[in-house]
């Protein structure tokens, strides 16, 4: 395993959400050598999950970064393998209640205050990053946040 520097994965993980990356792009992209992807490949792959996947305001995009990553940390690629399967799904669940243990949810709506959601409200239009929307929106702490935990996990393997 990479040694991890936290507290410099947090910040690359902010970094990328402030130059426009979503959520989940953000929090694996930080870790894309864990993932031995590059950087482009991971945010190919993990961009359809920001704003609760596809904007659609379900979970929470640095919820599916962190699930995304716990694929490299604890991989299941053996169908018959159950307890590999378990242990990737145990890891799964430790970075979902992290998150949600500091957080109050894992779910991207509630944690922005957007609920009711009525179907079909929202478009798939991602919002424009202006200083009024880093003001309303909290998901930079989330983002750093999820790549926290990420990292402190890490830090102990």
């Amino acid at each position: 395993m990479v040694t991890i520097d936290v507290n410099e994965r947090v910040e690359r993980a902010m970094e990328y959400f402030k130059s426009g990356y979503n959520c989940a792009q953000a929090v694996a992209m930080a870790y894309n050598d864990i993932m031995e992807m590059s950087v482009e490949q991971v945010a190919k792959l993990t961009a359809p999950f920001g704003g609760g996947m596809g904007r659609m305001r379900e979970v929470c995009g640095t919820v599916s970064g962190m699930t995304v990553l716990a694929g490299a940390i604890s991989p299941a690629v053996n169908p018959q393998d159950l307890e590999e399967r378990k242990q990737n799904y145990a890891l799964v669940q430790y970075f979902a209640e992290q998150f949600r243990k500091e957080n109050g949810d894992i779910v991207c709506r509630r944690l922005l205050g957007l609920e009711p959601i009525v179907e079909r409200a929202e478009t798939p239009m991602p919002s424009e990053r202006t200083a009024e929307y880093y003001k309303k929106r909290p998901c930079v702490e989330y983002v750093g946040c999820a790549a926290h935990i990420v990292g402190e996990y890490l830090a102990t393997k």
